[in-house]
């Protein structure tokens, strides 16, 4: 069967360069399915085929597995949520790390991660475009040099794979530093300086306090309403006491209760500017995939006036800041805390399953994982790594009927010639 499949291998090679104008330098058969992406979510969809005994390759356009996390992320990082609600299918974490496990110790974690399963992805592969050839019956995934031929393909460069940077009026006149946290590491090089954090997300309100601990004076631009929950409450992970009221409650029910131990564990956030969104934090979550930030010590800062915050921004001038409502103030720097977007639109030459306009998958959670043709999607589910790890497990079952029933056809072709000779 092996056998076969090599030269079934073969023959796609060869077709291959046949519906090529030009060539390039090298065409690969994959005999099983390609995965762009070498973050946790592929990492997670590798690990679970190999366990069924599905090969792979995994692209990775960077040098390293996880390249969002070792190379875009700050230092004082820590997962937001549990370690049990943040692990990869078929491995837990060790038991000796922390609830919230830093930063290198999730990186540890993803590296032992990929090396017990055997996962060895093709570094430094930026894929430029992949199109299903239906006339060769595979998918085509170009990179500068190679061209990969397979049966399916897996989407896994996620939700985070590039930098949103919003175009403010007078960005080019501003003299001091802009950067996006894709590039903060530390509040150190900011010591005594004030800086201004736009955006009011997790990673913003956490580069706030960060930029607090190395003695920095920051503010924040908070535009539009937000909702700020404890990380922990009642001796328990907010997250974790929400997924076990919800299965036993109706959301709005978990929203009401969610809301008034927050009134009760950080007071009325809106008097320091930080106005709730009308409708409640689980439900936002699930309709605009909108998550509420989990404080892990910002809030304090803001009461004590460490932290101030500002309302939208107008325009940048050489030294200032002008806000909407028409106050100005220097800073010595901005850091863009906007969040992240996909770049599948970029490199995926299909309309159907992926929205043009934001990257992700137009079927909703949990349907957004399979589309047609052996297209898969795993990291789109504004769920985190626990939906990334549930589409994984769903990829692997599916991918791998569809190769058993595959080898079959293959064993009973073997067969066939056989008896004929």
């Amino acid at each position: 069967m092996d056998y076969l499949r090599e030269i079934e291998g073969k023959r796609a090679h060869d077709r291959c360069y046949n519906f090529h104008e030009k060539k390039i330098e090298k065409c690969v058969y994959v005999p099983g399915p390609v995965i762009v992406g070498g973050g946790p979510s592929g990492l997670a969809v590798a690990a679970c085929l190999k366990s069924k005994g599905v090969p792979s390759v995994v692209l990775e356009r960077s040098n390293c597995i996880a390249s969002l996390w070792q190379l875009k992320t700050y230092d004082r990082l820590h997962l937001h949520l549990p370690k049990q609600f943040c692990e990869l299918p078929l491995m837990s974490f060790p038991n000796d790390f922390p609830t919230y496990p830093t930063k290198q110790q999730f990186i540890n974690y993803l590296e032992n991660y990929a090396k017990t399963f055997d996962v060895n992805p093709v570094f430094n592969q930026t894929v430029v475009s992949a199109e299903y050839d239906r006339n060769l019956g595979f998918w085509r995934v170009k990179t500068a040099a190679t061209e990969y031929v397979c049966r399916w393909l897996v989407a896994a460069t996620g939700e985070n794979a590039e930098a949103v940077v919003p175009g403010i009026e007078g960005m080019e006149e501003f003299s001091e530093s802009i950067m996006h946290t894709c590039l903060y590491k530390s509040g150190e090089i900011f010591r005594g300086k004030k800086v201004l954090v736009v955006g009011c997300g997790n990673s913003g309100m956490e580069v706030c306090l960060d930029l607090c601990n190395h003695n920095a004076t920051p503010s924040i631009v908070v535009r539009h309403a937000v909702h700020i929950l404890p990380q922990e409450m009642l001796g328990k992970s907010t997250f974790g006491m929400s997924m076990w009221l919800l299965k036993w409650l109706p959301m709005r029910l978990v929203d009401g209760f969610l809301l008034m131990v927050s009134r009760l564990m950080l007071g009325d956030t809106s008097r320091l500017g930080l106005d709730r969104p009308q409708t409640g934090p689980l439900e936002l979550k699930n309709l605009s995939g909108k998550t509420p930030v989990l404080d892990v010590g910002t809030l304090a800062k803001i009461k004590s006036g460490d932290i101030k915050v500002c309302p939208g921004i107008r325009r940048l001038k050489h030294h200032t800041v002008e806000f909407v409502n028409g106050k100005a103030e220097k800073f010595d720097a901005i850091i863009l805390a906007t969040g992240y977007k996909s770049n599948v639109p970029s490199w995926l030459k299909e309309r159907e399953m992926f929205s043009e306009k934001d990257g992700l998958p137009k079927r909703p959670f949990p349907n957004g994982w399979k589309g047609e043709s052996g297209l898969y999607a795993v990291g789109f589910t504004k769920r985190g790594l626990l939906g990334a790890s549930m589409d994984a497990k769903r990829i692997a079952d599916d991918i791998q009927s569809c190769w058993l029933s595959e080898s079959k056809h293959v064993t009973a072709f073997a067969r066939s010639l056989l008896s004929q000779s």
